[in-house]
């Protein structure tokens, strides 16, 4: 009998999660497709950035709201550290909000937007605000949708670039799964430093070796009963944390609580949040000094009992890659597409448990999969 993710595809699709669970498992074979892709808009892409990247007072903001957010904070550290231009991650959401802390009129700038649906109010207003405001402005769409206005808006604009991902990572249900994943190892191949043909395929080949040898000591994690699920990541590893938390938040319905935070920061205060029917999960980092600061924390966790589970992510860890595969040569950056799987799976089967529809969690409209009600205001002249 052919099974996903521990489940018989029909035992998915009676409970409203087949979309989900399919998203989950493709992602692999979608990177392979991404590479293919992307090689052959290498070329288009980097004609486009020209030399912008080598300039240091050329600002690239990542953009987006809510996951599409976090790929650009998982992203940028890197891409920053990288090239002489100013790269930062700002979420929609707070451009919007605060465009003077975040926008120079006269400085160059590239707007990078990350977009599922490519609808969403506010990356469509971040878009025009930057317009209206920053005189000697370009826009990269990394995006799912062709069909939404986001794509459909640069189609026609000569200083826009709309990069898009294979027509599958369009997730179908609730979650952003497959979307998350390509647009952020788009935005590392076709902005980032060095060859990354050869590690994506690395990528891949450790996501098919993963979904295999994680996929029951996931869903046996997740038919473990808890109240609330911390997710610690240093680094890049930090925003991971918080998709992983997000999944969980959203696939549950908010009946699972879920937070994030790093390894160093979870013990000011926010470690009071645990208790017996916890779980914390860490997302091993690949950096010897991180991994120290983690390992601490880990002995402390198991030593005082205080949450109910301890669960480690990553290279060496509970869950985790054979050693001399891609887990040992790749950065955190790299790695977070990967052990991303373990966050999304441990979400869509507590979700499942819960007797919820994994594919649209929120049957009453409550929250949905593109947001609604938000009005824009036009800014200030600042």
């Amino acid at each position: 009998m052919t099974t996903l993710l521990q489940r018989d595809p029909q035992a998915w699709r009676q409970i409203s999660g087949l979309d989900t669970a399919e998203e989950i498992a493709q992602q692999p074979a979608l990177w392979r497709e991404l590479g293919a892709s992307l090689q052959s808009r290498a070329a288009d892409v980097a004609a486009f950035l020209g030399g912008c990247l080598h300039n240091p007072q050329q600002r690239v903001i990542l953009t987006g709201a809510g996951s599409s957010c976090y790929v650009g904070e998982i992203v940028a550290d890197e891409l920053n550290a990288a090239w002489p231009a100013q790269v930062r991650a700002v979420a929609t959401t707070s451009l919007l909000t605060h465009p003077e802390l975040y926008l120079e009129p006269g400085a160059p700038t590239l707007l990078v937007s990350f977009a599922r649906s490519g609808s969403s109010p506010e990356s469509l207003a971040a878009v025009e605000l930057v317009r209206e405001v920053v005189a000697d402005a370009r826009f990269l769409n990394i995006t799912c949708n062709p069909q939404g206005q986001l794509a459909r808006q640069g189609d026609t604009d000569a200083r826009t670039f709309n990069l898009l991902m294979p027509a599958a990572s369009c997730d179908r249900g609730f979650a952003m799964t497959s979307s998350f994943t390509c647009m952020l190892l788009a935005a590392l191949c076709m902005l980032g430093k060095g060859e990354w043909q050869q590690r994506l395929d690395a990528l891949a080949q450790a996501g098919d070796a993963a979904l295999r040898e994680w996929a029951a000591p996931v869903a046996a994690l997740a038919a473990e009963a808890v109240e609330r699920v911390v997710y610690l990541g240093s680094g890049p590893l930090e925003a991971l944390a918080k998709e992983s938390a997000l999944k969980i938040l959203e696939l549950t319905g908010g009946r699972v609580l879920a937070m994030s935070n790093t390894a160093l920061g979870f013990r000011h205060g926010p470690k009071s949040a645990l208790n017996k029917q916890s779980l914390v999960v860490v997302f091993r980092s690949s950096k010897a000094l991180a991994h120290r600061y983690e390992e601490d924390l880990l002995q402390e966790l198991r030593r005082d009992g205080v949450a109910g589970k301890v669960v480690t992510v990553g290279h060496g860890a509970d869950i985790g890659m054979a050693p001399g595969g891609p887990s040992a040569t790749l950065s955190d950056a790299w790695l977070a597409p990967l052990w991303l799987l373990m966050g999304q799976q441990y979400a869509l089967h507590q979700s499942a448990a819960l007797g919820l529809t994994p594919d649209n969690p929120f049957a009453d409209g409550t929250v949905n999969r593109v947001v609604q009600g938000v009005t824009i205001y036009h800014h200030d002249q600042f």
